[in-house]
């Protein structure tokens, strides 16, 4: 508590801390859900504030946060690319220039076969969710992206590459 009796941004974090550590969350809509989250395009301001904003109200509401580095590029890697996110591991951002998840450019991502394999890194990873921080061009690949979700996971079924029974939100 601070002098004056009122909580600090620390007691706070503690707070949050505590019921996601305890993978309590908040009992809202994003428990047992997974978010990720990406930059792409040109940088501009206010993409880390967005950044902060998207991870902490994710993980109040109950959510596994990801932030995806680099784009749709990172997307597209998988792997090492795609990292949980921590209430605490976006402290210290909005002041910062540029995004500090990274934009990248992705021919691949233009391609159905480049599509694809962003689709299974993020079913192999169980997100559900995807929040897209950019541009016109962001915004129009995210929602090509999400024209052609079903029929990934349709393919991703009939190869035997992806059980849909332990992902009720994928389908």
């Amino acid at each position: 508590m601070s002098p004056l009796g009122r909580m600090s941004s620390e007691d706070i974090t503690d707070s949050v801390s505590k019921f996601v550590a305890h993978g309590q969350g908040f009992g809202m809509v994003g428990t047992g859900r997974s978010l990720a989250l990406f930059t792409s395009g040109g940088d501009s301001q206010g993409m880390n504030a967005a950044v902060r904003s998207v991870v902490r109200m994710g993980i109040y509401v109950g959510f596994k946060v990801y932030c995806i580095q680099e784009g749709y590029q990172g997307m597209v890697n998988g792997g090492d690319c795609i990292k949980e996110m921590a209430w605490n591991g976006v402290s210290n951002i909005i002041q910062l220039g540029g995004t500090v998840i990274g934009s990248a450019r992705c021919k691949d991502f233009r391609e159905r076969e480049g599509r694809k394999r962003a689709a299974f890194n993020l079913i192999e990873k169980n997100i559900d969710s995807l929040v897209v921080i950019g541009g016109d061009g962001s915004l129009t690949g995210a929602n090509l992206f999400r024209q052609e979700w079903f029929s990934f996971l349709q393919e991703f079924v009939q190869e035997g590459t992806v059980s849909l029974n332990n992902k009720p939100y994928h389908y």
